[in-house]
């Protein structure tokens, strides 16, 4: 038998004990033994929950035991839990963690510390929740290299973007709903500012090119300034607006950046809607992959974190190698890269003279029921040229269009 902890009885700790209890006999079968947890650790107690009798309060107690060969960490955040991870791998227990603050910050050197002591550091619902991607990326694609990732990695921004898409909500009613049906947090300024979606998009790129992306240096921008109006705009043109997360490598060098974008039908992400989440890759083989499913919730999520805990004891004693270095990998100039730009501009759009001496020949589009403006397209421009363009003009807005194809 298999003795684990779990550290935090939260929404996905409660889900990881669920998953195990459930599925208990497949999951004995595909990990060779049964997997039993042995302790919990949270500051609160469940009376009536049968977890009660498992329930500690004291890290030490984890630690210390010697019988306890995994540990689950699903706490949040970066402190406390780099330091009982960190802990637990010096006292000879593999990790498996949901963290994706944790991994963005620390993932090469815990590894490195798992690799170390023929021990395991897993990661794989830190990005995507059920959806795997962690794994397919450390060892089913390593005969390709990875020339693009683009996803919609936050189910919380995707809602909130296809409420106001299908219904013509705000942002500010939405955002309400999302908070009320518990998608959103009360504090939701990680999921609508873009922060989660590119720490993920930073932990996927990492392991893409096997160096460190320090998800600091990716310009992100989140969704708040988006508006129905934008919605109209797109809709004219056969858009709709996603929160993308995306990385990709040209001439060497490799791009990352979070932010809005409009995208039409033949765009793999196109159809991924409410708080589903979908990630496309391309490889220079295989060509293009996409992984699409439940990106967040309980159970889906919980899932992920149990089929890493079966991996750490079938592999105990062994090392499952995934290749990413402390070595920084240095992006390039994010005012490099070169694109379309939708904008809405104040004027009419019978006179275009400022327009066309900014930006040169534009795709101009207007909407009923929209006055005093107008939106245009560019042609494929530098952010750098955007910016330096665009303080020519009157510009109310500006979104970025993706136009990858499937």
């Amino acid at each position: 038998m298999a003795k684990i902890a779990v550290l935090g009885y939260g929404t996905v700790g409660s889900g990881v004990v669920e998953v195990l209890e459930t599925n208990k006999d497949s999951i004995t079968k595909r990990a060779g033994r049964e997997i039993e947890v042995k302790s919990v650790l949270d500051l609160r107690d469940f009376p009536g929950d049968p977890i009660q009798e498992k329930i500690v309060h004291d890290v030490d107690v984890i630690i210390n035991d010697p019988e306890i060969e995994v540990v689950v960490e699903v706490m949040g955040g970066v402190e406390p839990a780099f330091t009982f991870v960190k802990r637990a791998l010096e006292a000879g227990k593999s990790v498996c963690t949901s963290n994706k603050a944790l991994v963005a910050a620390h993932g090469p050197e815990l590894l490195e510390m798992a690799k170390k002591r023929n021990l395991n550091f897993m990661f794989e619902a830190s990005v995507g929740g059920g959806i795997p991607i962690i794994r397919p990326l450390n060892q089913s694609l390593t005969a390709d290299e990875i020339t693009k990732i683009t996803g919609i990695l936050n189910g919380t921004t995707n809602y909130i973007l296809t409420k106001m898409d299908k219904e013509g909500s705000t942002y500010e009613e939405t955002l309400k709903e999302a908070q009320e049906l518990g998608y959103a947090e009360r504090n939701p300024e990680a999921d609508v500012e873009g922060f989660d979606a590119c720490r993920k998009i930073a932990i996927l790129t990492s392991l893409a090119y096997g160096s460190t992306v320090k998800f600091e240096e990716i310009r992100t921008e989140g969704i708040t300034k988006i508006t129905t109006k934008d919605f109209k705009y797109a809709e004219k043109l056969g858009y709709v607006v996603k929160l993308l997360a995306t990385s990709c490598k040209e001439n060497d060098k490799v791009y990352a950046i979070t932010a809005p974008f409009m995208i039409n039908s033949t765009h793999p992400l196109y159809n991924v809607n409410d708080v589903l989440n979908g990630i496309y890759i391309h490889g220079n083989v295989i060509g293009n992959v996409m992984f699409f499913g439940a990106g967040a919730g309980k159970l889906p999520t919980a899932s992920a974190v149990v089929a890493d805990v079966v991996d750490c004891v079938k592999h105990k004693g062994k090392n499952v190698m995934t290749v990413w270095s402390v070595e920084k990998l240095e992006l390039g100039d994010a005012d490099d890269e070169v694109r379309k730009f939708f904008v809405r501009v104040k004027g009419n759009v019978s006179d275009l003279s400022a327009v066309n001496a900014a930006f040169g020949n534009v795709q101009t589009v207007t909407v009923d029921g929209i006055d005093g403006e107008f939106g245009f397209i560019t042609e494929p421009m530098s952010e750098r040229a955007f910016a330096e363009a665009a303080k020519k003009i009157d510009m109310i807005h500006r979104i970025r269009i993706d136009e990858t194809t499937i």
